[in-house]
């Protein structure tokens, strides 16, 4: 957090505001709200299903309180969110929709 106290958002905030005539007031309102819900956003992304079913081998290594726990769980995770980025990665896997 400390380096982006050098930064002046003001710079980029007044830049965007004349290039698309917007006030600055309300394009600052929009970028904390957005800052803001992210999280909310990111589990309505993700779903309510979703996020607990990702949780479970985090929560049960950290229940375990060993490293020997950990590493199975980040790669049980790692295989779950792998799958969850195949459509991302290739497109092709499901084939086109008709009309």
């Amino acid at each position: 957090m400390a380096g982006y106290g050098l930064l002046d958002p003001l710079e980029t905030l007044r830049g965007m505001s004349r290039n698309l005539d917007v006030p600055v007031g309300a394009l600052a309102r929009y970028v904390l709200a957005r800052w803001a819900s992210g999280g909310s956003g990111g589990l309505l992304e993700v779903g309510p299903v979703m996020v607990p079913r990702l949780w479970e081998p985090v929560a049960a290594a950290e229940e375990a309180d060993s490293d020997e726990e950990r590493l199975p769980a980040y790669h049980q995770l790692r295989q779950m969110i792998a799958w969850l980025k195949v459509p991302l990665d290739d497109p092709t896997v499901y084939p086109p929709q008709r009309d």
